[in-house]
């Protein structure tokens, strides 16, 4: 079993970087962290060590200064479930799912997860169990349907659900196959541009612009993260898309936030005005979906050479469900996860990880990407396009192996979390809040900008120093 910090390197060689630099990072804390059968603790270590040494690695090109990096397994844990620990005003979060999202059975006897945070894909599921917005009444129709037949026809409705499978099943399953045969993650070159110069700045990524289209957690985790190393992020939402207001306020720590109605071509021409000065875009939604408003990457290399385009999806770049609608709770139930640990747990049914794991980890992986593509602009030039997704993510937690007993760790107490939290103002009230567990010795991690409402700012970006 690979320690965590053979796991980072695993990572750095993936993206390439220089092996030497790995000497700078030093990694504190054992396993287990949280009550998981999985690695969970090892690869939120690993993922956001990895997007801190590149921002060390960004602030050597900047500055020839090299800085020492630090991230401890507890604290890096901890961020990994950030939405829990965030309190507004000394309040908790209010309750996380919809009434009607989980665990349901179907008639033959197998396991779905529905996803119905959303309104609309609520509706779209009772829509095609033409039944009312209940629970009881999903698991009424659902015991008229098998379970495969009704996932097929739920995303097929525009609903969001996933099938109980063991790993085995999803092994053995067109698109597990085809994940088998990709990387964790791509860096390549889409596209001819001249390196672009550095701008002014006392942090790794001061002057940076970055363009954040993502909604719930992993590419909100990606901007949030290079917010923390000084980046200029501007998540760009529309006034009528539905949101998780929770998650808006812990992963908009850092970001200004603009509202640009992408379905219109005046919104349009904004946002390819926002994307032709910009450095990094970093998108969650489904590729079709971005493409055919005409964000794909190669026509945002077009509008904005040099560019460093990073896009997230749930199954992956490749094979039947690479186009498929996912979340972090699905994709765990479709890949194995809730099975292994229901198994592991002695229970009769899926068990989820102790942390939308998937999403998180994710999260990190896009931000590193981004930075390391960002020095290759900076060495050779070219537009870049990074690729992950939550299922290869998933891949790769799951080969870092199992822990014995893991199940039976005591889950963390007030206590323990205390000393990670910080108060921060915010457009919401005051904020308790996840510090960022990569600690930098020269340019420290921060966000400078409070979590403010969606919308809050114009779509224009701030004057390079």
């Amino acid at each position: 079993m690979q320690t965590p910090r053979e796991i980072l390197s695993d990572l750095w060689h993936l993206a390439d970087g220089d092996a030497a630099a790995l000497s700078a990072v030093t990694l504190t804390g054992e396993e287990p962290q949280l009550p998981s059968s999985f690695r969970v603790a090892a690869a939120a270590q690993a993922s956001i060590a990895a997007s801190g040494l590149a921002a060390a690695q960004l602030w050597q090109m900047r500055s020839g200064e090299a800085q020492e990096v630090a991230v401890d397994m507890r604290h890096a844990a901890v961020e990994c479930r950030s939405e829990r620990y965030l309190r507004l005003d000394d309040k908790p979060p209010p309750p996380a799912w919809d009434p009607t999202a989980g665990i349901y059975r179907t008639g033959d006897g197998r396991f779905v997860r529905l996803h119905t945070n959303f309104p609309h894909h609520r509706a779209a599921v009772c829509k095609v169990l033409n039944c009312a917005e209940s629970r009881e009444a999903i698991q009424a129709a659902l015991m008229q349907w098998e379970g495969e037949a009704f996932e097929t026809a739920a995303y097929a409705g525009g609903a969001v659900v996933a099938m109980m499978r063991s790993y085995d099943e999803w092994s053995a399953h067109l698109q597990g196959r085809a994940l088998a045969e990709l990387p964790l993650f791509t860096i390549e070159k889409i596209g001819e541009a001249p390196p672009k110069p550095w701008p002014a700045g006392d942090r790794p990524l001061a002057g940076i612009r970055v363009l954040d289209l993502s909604r719930v957690i992993a590419g909100p985790v990606a901007g949030r993260t290079l917010a923390a190393h000084g980046a200029d992020v501007m998540l760009i939402s529309g006034p009528a898309l539905p949101t998780i207001p929770w998650l808006v306020i812990d992963t908009g720590r850092g970001k200004l936030t603009s509202f640009v109605e992408l379905k219109r071509e005046e919104g349009r021409a904004t946002l390819r005005r926002l994307l032709a000065q910009a450095d990094i875009v970093s998108q969650g939604y489904r590729p079709r979906a971005i493409a055919s408003l005409g964000f794909s990457p190669e026509e945002a290399a077009h509008v904005s050479p040099g560019i460093v385009y990073v896009s997230l999806s749930a199954y992956g770049h490749a094979g039947p469900w690479s186009e498929r609608r996912g979340f972090d709770s699905l994709v765990q139930t479709a890949t194995g996860f809730n099975h292994a640990e229901g198994q592991a747990a002695s229970v009769d049914g899926p068990k989820e990880l102790p942390a939308q794991m998937l999403d998180h980890a994710t999260g990190y992986l896009m931000a590193f990407g981004a930075m390391m593509a960002k020095a290759r602009q900076a060495r050779e030039g070219g537009s870049w396009l990074v690729r992950v997704s939550l299922a290869q993510t998933g891949r790769w937690l799951w080969n870092l192996g199992r822990i014995a007993d893991g199940l039976k760790t005591e889950d963390l107490k007030a206590e323990a979390i205390k000393p990670l939290l910080e108060e921060l103002p915010s457009g919401f009230g005051r904020l308790s809040s996840v510090s960022h567990a990569a600690k930098l010795a020269n340019t420290p991690a921060f966000w400078a900008r409070p979590a403010m409402p969606l919308g809050s700012h114009p779509p224009e970006w701030p004057t390079r120093i």
